[in-house]
């Protein structure tokens, strides 16, 4: 099992900036893709950005030119940098982690969640 940890959400005024973080505790699990997803009060959850092992990234159009998104595999962490952020991007944000291991000869696939962080933009 895998879990997420993720971190750097709080609360900010509007034009401002914050980092999330988000670390997979894990030493066999290879992981392929991290996501973000995004959930507002009523709404679906979206997905905003993922970056793949090649370092590719792709964003949702609302959010594209604000975010970035980047990994560091050596410390199993996705990083996503928000910048002039507005309150529309007010919600609570997951972390996902798409990839694959090994269990003795039985090769599984699996995405695991992180807990979420709440994003609040105040106007």
């Amino acid at each position: 099992q895998v879990q997420l940890v993720e971190s750097g959400g709080g609360l900010v005024q509007a034009g401002g900036s914050l980092r999330l973080s988000c670390t997979a505790s894990t030493k066999t699990f290879r992981i392929n893709t991290w996501e973000w997803y995004r959930q507002a009060p009523g709404k679906q959850r979206e997905l905003v950005a993922t970056v793949n092992s090649g370092d590719v990234t792709n964003y949702v159009d609302a959010v594209k030119g604000r975010f970035t998104l980047s990994r560091d595999n050596d410390k199993n962490t996705v990083y996503l940098q928000m910048n002039s952020l507005k309150p529309e991007d007010t919600a609570v944000y997951y972390c996902a982690a798409e990839g694959s291991e090994w269990y003795g000869s039985e090769y599984s696939v699996a995405r695991y969640w992180g807990q979420g962080t709440q994003v609040t933009v105040s106007s």
